[in-house]
């Protein structure tokens, strides 16, 4: 048997560190049997999925030394590797379980789910369907369908009973089927859900494990069970522990950088990086902290990942990566690895078209473009410090604007000019005062270059995680306020 693994993020926002951290897993694991890695694209989310985001996960995991042998780039023997684009092969699974009796076209509202869901929170049951749907005959919905109704493909659930699945790191898992969902297979609009699309694409991809996060536990059941349904062996099961914050809590933007991108434009080595990766719940045999991608292909076991939630700490990725500058570059490649980080023809071309009317010497330059080539800025309550603003309302500009640019994916400077100008309107404020705070966290002074040009150039990674600085120099949100102030966010944007 050739280990054939995969990921198969889906392409909706900023490339996550935690896509990256299963994705070394998984290719360490193919490569160390001798196997194949894949990398597939989830993109059945059509709303939210953009050709932006699928190219910055392959220049993310390129960047970080992952590569994969077959993929949407580079092709394969078992594409298409977009799920987008494997629709028909879906529709004909879901009707072949529709034909043996194991899913059933559900025809409920959205508002009767609603009510559904919310009666069952009311009587502290797990919310779920009721199998309301499940019982219509043949010709009553052959009747809703011809008459144009809206319906969705949903799987049968044993009602009793325990599923046990059996999983490398944790052995065999029991959990009772009334906590598993009668799971939505392929939804109105024809496109599938991630469970249908996962199982049909491992098994057509010849995929024999699947090693993704302990997120994915609860699912493990429906996906067992629609391997059986349609009479296919399952690939092995491995459950990696998730990524934590240094407060146990599960990794996220709120309270770490969680973008690869942001590690890149940070100055981050991506050898460090991939690293530190590397150690999140596994350790070489000799326990030595610094080591390759080769390195630990070559002495890679599955039985040696801890299930204690690994701590995702920025200051033990710094010192790591430091390392990895003093000990592991020359002069010369020192010099080259900054040229290409900031001095890079490219990125001194959009400084310099800012700062060419700006200057009257060159040694101008570097006072007024420092910020460009820093990380996070030394600011503090004082530098906020406004005749019309309180600290608490610089607080807030800064917090609503990081929330309202936190999924954005147009990054252009006219884009976001638009966006502030807008938040300011609808806020009540001047466009100069709301600026203000804007100018102390993105540049550190409120004199300096456009912020919307600022912003354009630093990128969408790095001035979020600046915002988010400007936030916590003013004392950051308890989660009372954070609670309010999500509140009156959602009330006006």
């Amino acid at each position: 048997m050739t280990v054939r693994t995969r990921i198969a993020p889906s392409p909706t926002g900023d490339p996550h560190v935690g896509t990256a951290y299963i994705a070394l897993f998984n290719l360490c694991f193919a490569r160390s049997q001798g196997g194949q890695f894949i990398l597939r694209i989830e993109d059945t989310d059509q709303a939210r999925s953009t050709p932006e985001s699928e190219k910055a996960i392959f220049d993310s995991l390129n960047w970080l030394g992952i590569t994969w042998d077959e993929g949407p780039d580079v092709g394969g023997a078992y594409g298409p590797y977009r799920q987008s684009e494997r629709s028909e092969i879906y529709q004909k699974y879901a009707d072949e379980l529709l034909g043996k009796g194991h899913a059933f076209r559900c025809f409920c509202s959205t508002e009767r789910l609603q009510q559904l869901r919310e009666e069952q929170m009311a009587n502290k049951q797990t919310p779920g369907y009721d199998g309301h749907c499940m019982q219509l005959s043949e010709q009553v919905v052959a009747e809703r369908m011809a008459a144009g109704e809206e319906s969705v493909i949903r799987m049968k659930v044993p009602e009793e009973g325990v599923c046990t699945v059996w999983d490398q790191l944790r052995g065999d898992i029991q959990i009772d089927w009334q906590q598993v969902d009668m799971q939505i297979l392929m939804k109105a609009d024809g496109m599938p859900t991630y469970h249908l699309a996962n199982v049909v694409d491992d098994h057509l991809m010849g995929i024999t494990h699947v090693i993704r996060g302990e997120e994915w536990i609860n699912s493990a059941p429906k996906h067992q069970l629609l391997y059986e349904y349609f009479g296919w062996e399952m690939p092995k099961l491995c459950h990696m522990p998730l990524l934590r914050n240094p407060d146990k809590s599960k990794l996220s933007k709120r309270k770490n950088p969680t973008s690869i991108n942001y590690y890149r434009r940070m100055g981050f080595l991506p050898e460090a990086v991939l690293n530190y990766l590397g150690r999140m719940g596994w350790s070489m045999p000799d326990e030595q902290e610094k080591f390759t991608l080769d390195e630990m292909v070559q002495n890679f076991d599955l039985n040696r990942v801890s299930l204690g939630g690994p701590i995702f700490d920025m200051e033990k990725l710094s010192w790591l990566n430091g390392s990895w500058i003093r000990e592991n570059l020359s002069l010369e490649q020192f010099a080259e690895r900054v040229q290409a980080w900031a001095l890079n023809p490219d990125y001194l071309m959009r400084i310099a078209s800012l700062l060419k009317e700006r200057v009257e010497l060159f040694s101008d330059i570097v006072p007024m473009a420092a910020f460009f080539c820093s990380g996070m800025l030394n600011i503090n309550a004082k530098a906020f410090e406004h005749k019309s603003l309180s600290e608490d309302d610089c607080k807030r500009i800064l917090q609503f604007t990081l929330w309202r640019l936190e999924t954005e994916q147009n990054w252009g400077r006219d884009n976001i000019e638009a966006i502030v100008k807008h938040m300011a309107e609808t806020m009540g404020l001047k466009i100069r005062d709301y600026l203000f705070p804007l100018f102390i966290a993105i540049a550190g002074t409120s004199v300096s270059t456009s912020v919307f040009d600022s912003m354009s150039i630093l990128g969408a990674d790095l001035s979020r995680a600046r915002l988010r600085h400007g936030v916590n120099a003013l004392g950051g949100l308890s989660k009372k306020q954070s609670k309010q102030w999500e509140k009156d966010f959602r009330a006006f944007v």
